[in-house]
């Protein structure tokens, strides 16, 4: 059987899901701001959501199409406690060898870094142990945070997709970014 791995930074531990974080999940991700800005978050986050999304995890990290991480600050690790405060995932497609990458992070941790450290850990993951060849992104072009974390982690432009996702019944303008094993600096 395989494990996820557990991936520290700086300031944050990325680790698998457990169902304990399933109140956190509705209560973060469930918050109208954060769920506004992505495609696949839903609003309201219904009682069970969180639990359902959670329970999908190993079997996807098992078959090798996806890890899915909750990033969690560091800083009660001393006392075998952690705070969520968002997840970060990739989606691979083993075939090809790339990936999508995607992430939240709650409100109440926005413009501190935590995505930018999260995304730059779990890229070197995909690269250095996955041995994937690509990594690409999409994000609403209304949520230009997004695209920062993107290029800070050494991603490019790609294609800008009109109209290209629909959220809360409304056409919205989706952005692609990518990166390549070979263009990573090391």
């Amino acid at each position: 059987m395989k494990t996820a791995p557990i991936l520290h930074t700086d300031r944050l531990i990325l680790r698998s899901f457990t169902l304990a974080d399933a109140s956190d999940v509705k209560r973060l991700a469930g918050e109208r701001d954060v769920a506004s800005t992505t495609c696949a978050i839903p609003h309201p986050y219904e009682d069970g959501m969180a639990e359902e999304w959670i329970s999908t995890h190993k079997a996807a990290f098992e078959k090798g199409t996806g890890i899915y991480l909750a990033i969690t600050l560091k800083d009660n690790e001393k006392l075998g406690d952690t705070i969520l405060i968002g997840a970060i995932d990739l989606r691979i497609d083993q075939t090809e060898k790339i990936a999508e990458l995607g992430y939240w992070v709650g409100k109440p941790y926005w413009n501190s870094g935590y995505c930018t450290e999260a995304a730059n850990a779990i890229l070197t993951y995909a690269f250095d142990v996955l041995e994937l060849t690509s990594i690409h992104a999409f994000y609403l072009k209304r949520n230009p945070a997004s695209g920062r974390v993107l290029e800070k982690i050494g991603m490019q432009f790609e294609e800008c997709f009109p109209k290209g996702a629909e959220k809360w019944g409304k056409l919205e303008d989706l952005v692609k970014y990518s990166i390549q094993k070979i263009n990573i600096i090391q």
